[in-house]
């Protein structure tokens, strides 16, 4: 029996804020702003994100796994997460150390 995918909750919340940065919310309660800017001239298919009022385009997919645009490109619902667990780790680590 090979691997077995796993992927995150449902990811319920995907919002713009300014320039690449997305507020993403996870039906866990996991929730954080990210910066997708990394996207930008990751291949063809991510070459509209270039324009911001297109990334700006951006839904939460039809299942609630990723994020996608009208182009249909998307990003791995694992990363996602794992980039809000992170922005969340982050915070929490500055806020223990009695915040920046």
């Amino acid at each position: 029996m090979g691997p077995v995918l796993v992927l995150p909750p449902k990811l319920i919340e995907a919002i713009p804020i300014d320039g690449y940065k997305v507020h993403l919310k996870f039906a866990d309660g996991l929730a954080a702003d990210v910066d997708l800017s990394y996207l930008v001239g990751r291949g063809e298919v991510f070459e509209p994100l270039r324009d911001v009022e297109y990334f700006r385009k951006l839904e939460v997919d039809d299942g609630g796994v990723t994020i996608e645009w009208p182009n249909e490109a998307d990003v791995a619902p694992e990363r996602l997460y794992d980039l809000v667990q992170a922005a969340e780790y982050e915070k929490r680590k500055l806020a223990g150390a009695g915040g920046v």
